[in-house]
């Protein structure tokens, strides 16, 4: 949303250590030194670990990844400061300068959330060693190690493209805001459409915070399965929340213009609540996988801890992958034609507005989308073929059946969800069928949200069980 010119910048200099010229050849030695034992005692350690198998213990599988870390954490900086001091050249070219700063903070925070994966280890290890093997296994062990490098990743991306941004000379653009064009209905038919949505709306904002409350409220409520759903009804809330009141209001004043900062604000929290969407569900199936294919070791593994990590992890990944579309988009400039022929600021719709090279943005929206839709589906339903092979071994009917209750409803959703964005990302239809995809899009965004607290009631027997003691206990405190 800038119209960019680039920087003449092209190299900058680096003033080294303060140490005099006829003391380089000392310090060069004694760096050189310290960075060759470096790599040779970590890369010692990894050998180490991996062709002793008594050291194949979480403990040790953590520390073979602060090995690698530390290796590649000093290869950062050590080696362009003893060219630098052999060679006494100062200089480092800009896309150098910045893909250091870039793997600096990517291995300062991966050895941040190494060293705090090891201080739980130990925790655990020390405070409850019976329950140990059982928690620290290598399903958890990974999760840790992948999450940290993601946030790392995340982390050190963000920074590297705020500050490219700031190496730019940049003129302000004359666009200040865009055109939503909206549902494609007829005038006459505004009305009808308005109290529609109002209230899809209203019902989808009260039913879950009718299972947010319920939730709150019942003790008997107060397992992982609810913990991970109160999460999804607060999403889901947030979710409508991002589109469908500023579509009532443009409805309602027949307005179809959104501010620049809102419209990127509206795409950055559609984009965060969409991830957090899809985690959540992920977390759900594993919660689920485990109560049925390991139901003796369900409480032990499905712990306070675990169940904080996984929402902690989809709220940070959810957050990094919205920003890094947003930061990547704001790099961008515009056409004349800034309509929207959407009722939201999609992401798809803004760049094909766009008169800048989107080849970057796109290259992100295809690692993202693989990331955030189609490895949380694979792990669905995985979790999903685990449980139906538990199933089928289970010789009564009524087992079968009770299985089934456990995870009737979360399945449900997962298939209304990921059946909307399959059928509208995945087999899109024809350009000239704008309207269809728009009408498509109001599937889950908007009655997605709405159905959930209905499956989640009408099917489920605790939530209505929770339900009717609510109703009890107000009648009781109303006579």
């Amino acid at each position: 949303m800038k119209r960019e010119k680039n920087s003449s910048v092209s190299e900058f200099l680096l003033l080294g250590l303060p140490i005099r010229p006829e003391q380089q050849g000392m310090f060069f030695a004694l760096f050189l030194g310290v960075y060759l034992t470096t790599v040779l005692g970590n890369l010692l350690i990894l050998l180490l670990i991996r062709l002793d198998t008594r050291l194949h213990s979480p403990m040790y599988f953590f520390l073979s990844h602060l090995a690698l870390t530390d290796v590649s954490f000093s290869s950062v900086t050590v080696p362009k400061m003893l060219i630098n001091m052999q060679t006494r050249d100062q200089s480092i070219p800009y896309a150098g300068c910045v893909t250091q700063m870039y793997f600096f903070l990517f291995f300062t925070d991966l050895d941040d959330f190494l060293l705090t994966s090891m201080a739980y280890d130990r925790y655990v290890a020390i405070c409850h060693p019976l329950h140990y093997t059982t928690v620290m296994g290598q399903g958890l062990c990974t999760l840790l190690v992948t999450a940290s490098w993601i946030l790392s990743c995340a982390n050190a991306l963000c920074h590297t493209l705020l500050l490219t941004r700031l190496m730019k000379r940049e003129n302000q653009s004359s666009m200040s805001e865009f055109l939503l064009l909206g549902l494609p209905i007829r005038p006459e038919q505004q009305g009808v459409f308005f109290a529609l949505f109002l209230g899809v709306y209203l019902t989808t904002v009260l039913g879950n915070l009718l299972i947010l409350l319920l939730i709150r409220l019942d003790a008997r409520l107060h397992t992982p399965m609810y913990f991970f759903l109160s999460h999804l009804a607060l999403t889901d809330i947030s979710f409508s929340s991002v589109t469908v009141p500023k579509m009532l209001i443009n409805m309602q004043t027949q307005g179809q213009s959104i501010p620049y900062a809102g419209c990127v604000t509206q795409m950055y929290f559609f984009l965060f609540f969409t991830g957090l969407d899809d985690f959540l569900l992920t977390s759900m199936a594993y919660d689920r996988y485990m109560a049925i294919c390991h139901p003796l070791h369900y409480t032990t593994v499905m712990g306070q801890g675990l169940c904080t990590l996984l929402v902690t992890v989809s709220w940070i990944l959810s957050c990094a992958n919205a920003l890094y579309h947003t930061l990547l988009l704001t790099q961008l400039s515009f056409c004349a034609d800034l309509s929207i022929p959407h009722f939201f600021c999609d992401l798809d719709a803004l760049l094909k507005l766009s008169c800048s090279d989107t080849s970057l943005n796109e290259l992100a929206i295809f690692t993202a989308g693989v990331a955030v839709i189609v490895l949380p589906l694979v792990c669905i339903l995985i979790s999903y073929g685990r449980i139906g092979a538990t199933i089928l071994k289970v010789p009564s009917t009524k087992g079968i059946c009770k299985a089934l209750s456990t995870c009737g409803s979360h399945l449900s959703v997962v298939s209304l969800y990921y059946g909307t964005i399959i059928g509208l990302y995945f087999f899109p239809s024809s350009s000239t069928s704008r309207d269809k995809s728009t009408i498509a899009s109001v599937m889950y965004t908007v009655v997605t949200p709405l159905l959930n607290p209905f499956i989640y009631s009408l099917r489920n027997r605790d939530m209505k069980e929770a339900l009717e003691r609510l109703l009890h206990r107000a009648k009781v405190l109303s006579q």
